[in-house]
């Protein structure tokens, strides 16, 4: 599996121990930057993965910024992506047995090495589990396509 991953300078730390998880967990990773310290703007590597997952150049994502907020915010601006800001293994599972996620984002300044390692192996183990959530993820998807009215209220 194809893992794609990226930070800015707050989550680069972070996203270096995360792809060695990944590693260790047999996945090729793409790692789309930051490289270095110096500042960048965080939609700018969440552009880059969630794109590569849109596409299928990747099958997954991972994405570090400070908190994790502003990846997840970026992500989901991208058709197909689903992107998951998760702070424990219980959020994490369920990011993927109910809601499908494709993209993992974690918090640089609100997590540590240890607790991100959980998250990614839970993430990455855990399946989608269909039946109901079928259904709530392919309402998502007409979101996204345009054909779900998105004044419908209730």
């Amino acid at each position: 599996m194809k893992i794609a991953v990226g930070s800015d300078h707050a989550g680069l730390a972070l996203k270096e121990e995360v792809k060695k998880v990944l590693s260790e967990a047999g996945a090729q990773v793409e790692d789309l930057g930051t490289h270095s310290t110096e500042p960048i703007d965080y939609p700018d590597p969440a552009l880059a993965v969630a794109e590569a997952v849109a596409c299928g150049r990747a099958q997954m994502g991972v994405l570090v910024c400070g908190t994790g907020i502003g990846m997840s915010i970026t992500a989901n601006k991208v058709p197909g992506v689903r992107a998951a800001l998760c702070h424990d293994a219980y959020t994490a599972r369920l990011a993927r047995e109910h809601n499908d996620a494709n993209v993992l984002c974690l918090g640089g300044r609100v997590l540590g090495t240890g607790v991100a390692g959980d998250l990614v192996r839970v993430w990455l183990e855990a399946r989608f589990a269909g039946g109901r959530h079928s259904r709530r993820v392919d309402k998502i998807r007409a979101l996204e396509s345009g054909q779900e009215s998105r004044n419908r209220r209730g």
